[in-house]
């Protein structure tokens, strides 16, 4: 069965996905929503105003079933305050931003958070370490965001588990920093951005190159004109990525893996599936594309927007790609390894490529951008940048006179003033469904338009990169602003 056929075989095992998957809540089974009528409901979601919290208020109540949760009231945090957090998600990248987060004195971490008791302890350890005081170890996120004393969660889990943390911890008034790409599809995303809207969240996505000097720098110098009128911008990442082939298999007994795959089509389990490896599985992540597309193309859109806010963030009129498994065809992995795709704008061409393979384009490295204009060209990775003439010699570069700050620190500080982060999820949403556009084109075989909302091939909206159907009791709030 090629790529494509597994896709279709995931979109009808969604239709087909039992009436009712229980899944464990502490060390109870959640019951389904209809075992609690509307006035216990109403009476419980009183309990959560009074204190008593969100999982012990809504009892057997299926995460996502209440018609209008508790909105908690957001404390003021003064200058001198300090700022208690917790971390869910407590993975490779999970730890990686508790460290960070830990670096700052004013920070308090209060609890932490993983399906992966493993994984929870060696972060609670972490804490321990560095503060002298243990955190609170939960396995439900749920537990967590009932806790009054938060004001902000740092969400690091697999894709397919950012969308209901991030948007309940909106409803219970706590700010939140959240892993890269944002969402496991657009209608996703488009829920988070109206939740953090709404309920007037601080939020702040982990594309920390946004608060990297020589990347602000670079887009300065994209944005002066220097480079003469731009006609075609590039952004790679390639992809060395093996999963083999594994058999079904048994979970780890620190791993709840029926939580772990919670909303997602249930598959079962393999030792190839999760934790790093769920990347490259579209029924939890977008592959190469999601996880340094979003990086890569984030740049090249701030390079062609007039600034950095969501509202001048460029969208495409059209979106084609191709690719396959070609690198490494017969290991487990749904998402290609290797994929081109093209936007088109008014007035040039966004190209995004990854390929099998170590080696970058035009000399480049395994990533980068590359803006190509009519009187030079300026390529920027991570490791710098560098304008190149029609000539062939390299130009002097322009630093910026303004200095940032750290992406963790920006984040801290917008809590207090309550502005808007450097990267907040309204603008990484419109690059997130750039990767998602891709992703869109590849499974549909060909190219479509695009309007800002929908794909012009209705058979776009029916894959998992624009939208799915959530495993029972799981449900997607529907958040208006």
């Amino acid at each position: 069965m090629g790529l494509r056929g597994q896709a279709e075989k995931e979109q009808v095992t969604i239709q087909r996905a039992p009436e009712r998957v229980p899944f464990s809540y502490g060390d109870q089974i959640m019951e389904d929503s209809k075992s609690i009528t509307r006035r216990e409901l109403l009476a419980r979601s009183g309990q959560v105003a009074a204190g008593i919290g969100l999982a012990a208020a809504l009892g057997n109540l299926p995460a996502g079933a209440a018609e209008k949760p508790t909105v908690k009231p957001r404390r003021t945090i003064g200058a001198n305050d300090r700022i208690v957090v917790a971390c869910i998600g407590t993975g490779g990248m999970g730890r990686a931003n508790l460290n960070g987060f830990l670096d700052h004195q004013e920070v308090d971490v209060a609890a932490v958070c993983d399906l992966d008791t493993r994984h929870m302890a060696e972060a609670a350890k972490m804490v321990q370490d560095k503060r002298g005081k243990r955190p609170a170890e939960i396995k439900d996120f749920r537990r967590v965001l009932e806790m009054n004393d938060i004001d902000a969660v740092v969400i690091s889990t697999t894709d397919h588990w950012h969308a209901l943390p991030f948007i309940y911890a909106c409803q219970t008034g706590k700010d939140v920093f959240v892993e890269k790409p944002i969402s496991h599809n657009i209608t996703e995303g488009q829920q988070m951005v109206n939740a953090a809207r709404r309920y007037k969240a601080v939020t702040q996505v982990n594309t920390w190159q946004r608060s990297t000097q020589h990347f602000i720098d670079a887009i300065d110098y994209v944005r002066s004109g220097k480079l003469g009128k731009i006609t075609v911008v590039r952004s790679w990442k390639t992809d060395n990525a093996r999963m083999g082939r594994k058999t079904p298999s048994s979970p780890p007994a620190e791993l709840d893996y029926d939580f772990w795959v919670g909303p997602a089509v249930y598959e079962p389990y393999r030792e190839n599936r999760c934790h790093y490896n769920f990347r490259w599985y579209f029924n939890y992540a977008a592959g190469m594309t999601g996880d340094w597309g979003v990086h890569m193309i984030d740049i090249a859109l701030l390079g062609m927007a007039k600034s950095d806010s969501a509202e001048d963030m460029p969208q495409p009129s059209r979106v084609a790609a191709w690719g396959g498994k070609f690198g490494a065809p017969d290991d487990d992995r749904t998402t290609p390894d290797t994929h081109i795709a093209i936007f088109q704008y008014p007035d040039y061409i966004l190209q995004w490529e990854t390929h099998a393979g170590s080696y970058g384009m035009d000399g480049g490295g395994d990533h980068g951008t590359e803006f190509i204009g009519t009187d030079a060209r300026l390529m920027i990775d991570r490791g710098g940048w560098k304008v190149i003439g029609q000539d062939g010699s390299e130009r002097p570069k322009e630093e910026s006179p303004r200095k940032v700050a750290d992406h963790i620190g920006n984040f801290l500080s917008c809590i207090r003033t309550r502005e808007t982060a450097r990267a907040d999820v309204a603008a990484l949403h419109v690059t997130t469904t750039l990767c998602h556009l891709a992703n869109l084109a590849y499974l549909a075989d060909g190219s479509f338009g695009w309007d800002g909302k929908e794909p012009s091939v209705r058979k776009a909206m029916d894959l998992l990169p624009y939208r799915r159907t959530y495993r029972k009791p799981w449900s997607l709030p529907k958040i208006t602003v």
